[in-house]
This record gives structure tokens, sequence and C-alpha cells, in this order.
């Protein structure tokens, strides 16, 4: 397993031990995850990656190491996610540098295929199979000993036994999402690739798959998933892959992240007993530069984030103003996106 690094701008993200096996999901209440082992080094490596179709650069010099747990992947379109995930799961080889899946190239090598799962976006699906044939057909493909158990069990985890006898083709497309990750878990994959996984999904069938992720990744598995969504992303976990015009723009924990990009100003609001009054007292700290009375309370703006955590607390006090609540008003996976992808 990789070791724990403090998350920055371009930095590699950290890792979750694993846990035992349990069942989850609203659809998926008597299907237990199989535990998978953990390994050691890190699952997926990238030194100096690159991918360019002619004089297009998809990945440019992309490095970073990934082991245990769920990483989001995002970026605009066109940013290079899919052809990231493609190097990944050995579709592509890349045009300059290294891809390593643990430990070894997964181009053209069937041995690395067994222990990776891919979801891609497109609809990878025959409609003329039935759910079950499907999710069967993949775990032959494996060579798993004995598939129509594999298939069976795999099937009950994503919540699709009422329709595993139906034609793909007559699947909703939040249907045919599940069934196409349940195609990609059904050899029990040490890595997991998935390209915007929630695509049509309702709301709960979302959340059970957010769960799903969450407990795979806490029994020792490395998950690699893009989104479009920020929420999804954020409620999944913290863990970054910020992709800008072919290149890593930042990697690791955002709230970390967000600490370190001291060019853009911290705003915090604060409700308090007499805010007026904290106000005056607060804005002659040179930690603040900005305040305002605001119907929500009020705006507090400062580029020494740190500073002003120790600074609010005896201010409030000297003031004789009681503290009501104190909330970081920019401290989301969107604000840190937004500014990644603008700056």
């Amino acid at each position: 397993m990789t070791s724990q690094p403090t998350p920055e701008i371009m930095s590699s993200t950290p890792t979750t031990q694993p846990s035992p096996p349990v069942s989850v999901g609203p659809d998926a209440a008597s299907a237990a995850v199989p535990a998978a082992p953990a390994v050691a080094a890190p699952a997926i490596e990238l030194a100096h990656a690159a991918r360019w179709y002619g004089n297009v650069v998809a990945v440019n010099d992309v490095s970073f190491t990934l082991g245990v747990g769920v990483t989001g992947l995002l970026g605009p379109n066109g940013a290079g996610k899919t052809t990231l995930l493609h190097m990944l799961a050995g579709f592509l080889a890349p045009s300059a540098g290294e891809v390593k899946v643990l430990g070894r190239s997964p181009h053209r090598d069937p041995s690395v295929y067994r222990q990776i799962g891919l979801v891609p976006e497109r609809e990878a699906v025959y409609p003329f199979l039935t759910g079950l044939d499907y999710v069967r057909f993949n775990a032959r493909l494996q060579g798993m000993p004995d598939a129509d158990v594999a298939a069976r069990r795999t099937i009950a985890l994503l919540g699709l036994e009422d329709s595993m006898d139906r034609a793909i083709g007559t699947y909703s497309k939040g249907m045919r999402q599940r069934v196409k990750v349940a195609g990609a878990l059904v050899h029990d994959p040490q890595v997991l690739l998935l390209d915007e996984p929630f695509n049509g999904m309702d709301p709960r069938n979302r959340i059970a798959m957010m769960d799903l992720l969450g407990t795979l990744a806490e029994q020792g598995r490395t998950i690699l998933f893009s989104s479009h969504i920020l929420e999804e992303v954020e409620r999944v976990g913290t863990n970054i892959l910020v992709m800008v015009s072919g290149r890593l723009a930042a990697s690791g924990d955002f709230r970390a992240i967000r600490t370190l990009m001291t060019d853009r100003p911290h705003s915090i609001t604060i409700r308090s007993s007499d805010d007026r009054r904290l106000a005056i007292s607060l804005i002659t700290d040179r930690s603040v530069f900005a305040v305002e009375l605001t119907s929500a309370g009020l705006s507090v703006q400062t580029a020494q984030l740190s500073a002003f955590r120790r600074l609010i607390a005896a201010v409030s006090k000297t003031a004789g103003v009681r503290l009501l609540e104190v909330l970081p008003a920019d401290e989301s996976l969107e604000s840190v996106f937004d500014y990644l992808v603008r700056r």
C-alpha cells in the first residue's frame, strides 16, 4: 500500500485501509461483497505518461500513483479523462512514459486484465442478451470456475435479480449502467475503472452505487471513476485527480488542496449574537481584508485561514459576542474544481 503524503497540488493521493466485507445498498441487502487481497505497492502508477493522435495531444506528461481507495477523476469535456482510463485498462499504449497497473503494463497483457474491471461510458452491451447472459458471458471470458454462480451473486449485488432474465435492450439507461458494473465486477477485480458510472441512475440506485464503491474500497480495492457531477465525487470520497487540457492540474484531498490555494481568499460565514459589533472588531486585524453584513450572517474574507481560526475565538470573547456558527463558504469540491479549471 502506498504511503499517505500530505495532499497538495500535483501530489499523489492517499490510500485507505481495507476492512471486512459487509452487505451494501438497498437493492443488495442479502448480497455480501467478497473481500479482495490488499496490495503492498501502488495499484496504479503513471510516470510522465502521454498519449497523442497525430498532432492532437490527449494526455500530456501525467504522473501519479494510486493505492487502495476511491478517487474521483474530474475535468471538462476533452480534458483526457477517457483516454487516461483506456490506457489504464490496456486498450491504448502510452505514446510516451509508463503506465503500470499492479506493477505491470496493462497493454496486451491478459494477466493484468483479470485484475481490472472497466465500465466504459459508451453502451458496451449486447441488447439481445439477458442481464444474466451478459454478466455470465463476462465471467466466462475471465475464466471464472463457476460462471453462473459468480454472475448470479454479482447481479444480486447490483439489485438486478427481478430483471436478469429480460433482454438488456428492454432495460432503462440506469439498469444498463448497473448491468455494465455487474459485468465489470463479476471476476472480483483488484482495480476498478469507471467512466461516468452514475449516468441515468435514479437517486435511489445512485446512492446505492456510491455506497457499493465505498464498501469495495474499504475491502482493499483501488477505484478510479470519472464524473461530471461534482456532488457525486464529493459524496463518495475526498480524493481527486483533476485533468485540464490533457495535463494533471491537481491530485489529493480536495480540502487540503483548497488550503494551498493561497492566491484565492477564503470566504467564511459567521452567525453571532451581534454581527455588527463582531465586524468592527474583525476588520482591524491584518488577516481580514473584507467584512460584509448579509442576510445569512457576517461574510468574512481572509487569505490567512489558520490565523483567522485563532483570531475569531479571541476577538469574539473580547467583544463580548457569542458565536453561533462559523462555516467555510467556499471549501467545497466545486470551488476547488472551478479554481483549477479557470486559473
